[in-house]
């Protein structure tokens, strides 16, 4: 048998986690090898491990998370008001299953983008898509969408990812384009597909904020229809 051909011709069929694994078992002393059935075991599993690793990095990638941060990296306290058990059943991303909002509300440098982003990113890691974007670029993608043409294709991109985080919600007025805007993108996610909202802005005060009675309430009625809140408490963590 040509093993150096065995291992190019997995390479070349792009099979690079039974590649790693072949090669690792090639190295063992004779005693130690596998019997057929072990290695045929061995090399599904290691390909399995490498493509989940490999489409892990193309979420993130695409995703554009402002920070690199894992759930067990999140500090939870009575004073922050964030319970292990909350942040728990937020990192096994069923709520993206389930079509499930998360709004996320705090003075500013309580950990608010950074608990959207560990979360953004254990979805990426479970195999759900997912598109980061603070608000103030969110609404000049937007804006500029309109002018180059390419609104329908940013749209339905918006519309179609699994989880969609919008961070910093509130910093910036809204004109009724943009709120018309909004209300569409949720209404063609609702129930499909879950949006976390970050801002400094208490949920209650967000009708008075987006300000055309009607279509604030329709927002808020599709945001709070299926929702997650976490209100966090506490000192700027930029101060410690």
């Amino acid at each position: 048998m040509n093993t150096k051909q065995t291992f190019e011709q997995l390479k070349e069929l792009k099979l690079y986690g039974m590649a790693g694994c072949y090669d690792t078992q090639l190295n063992q002393p004779a005693e130690k090898q596998p019997d057929a059935h072990t290695l045929i075991a061995m090399l599904a599993e290691a390909e399995g491990v490498s493509r989940i690793h490999q489409r892990t990095n193309l979420y993130l990638r695409i995703a554009r998370l402002r920070y690199s941060v894992l759930p067990e990296q999140i500090h939870c306290s009575h004073d922050r008001n964030l319970s292990k058990e909350q942040l728990q059943f937020l990192s096994e991303t069923t709520f993206v299953e389930n079509a499930e909002n998360v709004l996320i509300t705090g003075a500013t440098g309580c950990g608010k983008s950074y608990l959207a982003c560990a979360l953004g990113r254990k979805a990426c890691m479970n195999g759900f898509k997912t598109i980061y974007h603070p608000m103030s670029r969110f609404l000049e993608l937007i804006a500029t969408a309109r002018l180059d043409g390419t609104y329908t294709k940013l749209f339905n991109t918006i519309t179609k990812t699994p989880l969609l985080i919008l961070d910093d919600f509130g910093l910036q007025p809204l004109d009724i384009n943009m709120q018309i805007t909004i209300l569409n993108i949720l209404e063609a996610r609702y129930k499909k597909y879950p949006v976390i909202i970050t801002s400094q802005l208490p949920v209650k005060e967000w009708h008075g904020y987006i300000g055309e009675p009607t279509i604030a309430d329709a927002i808020l009625d599709r945001l709070s229809a299926n929702e997650h809140r976490v209100e966090l408490k506490g000192e700027s963590l930029r101060k410690k």
